[in-house]
């Protein structure tokens, strides 16, 4: 049990969950105003106060996965935001810190169409799954024409990391290489937070005093990221480092008295950064699983109709974290 305030506070007057599905401009000034006042008739206390430290982590709750019509909606991400939103107002007096991690991406990545051709030089498809032996039998090749942007010009050591690469995954027992849309691409609406949740947690900011921790990911061209807390392959051939863990934030998250964790895909960045994170606890305090709280219902799998279902691997993973003594909670479960 998480306990700071045990009331539960009603939800501002300016929701809407009908644009929970909309992008739209905050209206940054107005929400402060409200936030303050709201903040001063329910008797919230500045977050520093806090007797217990509660994180909240939301994984990639950006337009280019919630919202329909843009590059990987994650069906079921609208009401999951409606449900987040609500538990963030009516949570707000508990919440110590919001920390909100953004995909962010370029156009020349390891898991875009652009960075592979075949032998007539067509890019594969989104959706596409490259094994090692695709790469070893030449049926998906690196694009060579990037190594000019991505190596220096050296299209050879290119070319061997990309074996070395897809070699790896297998090896460690990872998803395949998954070729995805263009997405969560820097400077697009794709990479911004959904509208209703920047909402929210800009309401939580001001009406806390709590700053929100902004954490940005994904952006080595070399290597996927679906983690915030390390990438999927941190080297290269040569055994040279191509990335590293985030042990800052490692540390932040574990240095909480209790953390929330949710966001999208429930498969993919939620389920690696929360298997990340269990890696670091147990190689600390087992018993420290027990302070991590899991939002079930605010996050759903990757499913690709008649392609790809992520579902069953999204329920291992969270039967694995159960087991380890995380926390499978509800947004409308008593925590506080």
């Amino acid at each position: 049990m998480i306990l700071n305030n045990t009331d539960k506070l009603s939800i501002p007057s300016f929701f809407n969950s009908n644009k929970a599905k909309e992008v739209y401009r905050v209206p940054y000034q107005e929400r402060a105003k409200e936030a303050e006042a709201w903040a001063k008739e329910n008797n919230i206390q500045p977050s520093s106060k806090d007797r217990k430290q509660v994180g909240l982590l939301l994984i990639d709750v950006q337009n280019t996965f919630c919202i329909p019509d843009f590059e990987l909606f994650v069906n079921g991400a609208i009401e999951d935001n409606v449900r987040l939103c609500e538990f963030i107002y009516q949570n707000l007096g508990n919440i110590t810190e919001i920390i909100p991690t953004m995909d962010s991406h370029t156009a020349m990545q390891i898991f875009h169409p652009i960075f592979w051709i075949n032998k007539v030089g067509e890019h594969p498809a989104p959706g596409t799954m490259i094994s090692y032996e695709d790469v070893q039998q030449e049926i998906w090749q690196v694009n060579s024409e990037l190594a000019a942007s991505l190596m220096k010009g050296d299209r050879h050591k290119l070319k061997r990391h990309a074996l070395y690469y897809v070699k790896k995954l297998s090896e460690e027992g990872k998803y395949p290489l998954t070729i995805w849309s263009y997405h969560s691409m820097l400077g697009g609406i794709g990479h911004a937070l959904v509208s209703a949740i920047e909402e929210a947690v800009f309401f939580h900011s001001i009406a806390r005093k709590s700053q929100t921790s902004f954490e940005l990911k994904g952006s080595n061209p070399l290597t996927e990221n679906y983690s915030v807390l390390s990438p999927e392959v941190t080297d290269s051939f040569d055994n040279k480092s191509i990335a590293s863990k985030n042990s800052n934030l490692i540390n932040k998250l574990l240095d909480f008295d209790s953390l929330i964790i949710t966001g999208q895909a429930k498969s993919h960045c939620v389920a690696w950064t929360v298997d990340n994170l269990l890696t670091e606890i147990k190689n600390i305090d087992s018993n420290l699983a027990k302070k991590i709280y899991l939002l079930e219902d605010c996050m759903s799998p990757v499913v690709i109709p008649e392609i790809v279902d992520f579902t069953p691997q999204a329920d291992a993973a969270f039967q694995k974290f159960a087991e380890a003594g995380m926390n499978i909670i509800k947004s409308t479960d008593n925590l506080f």
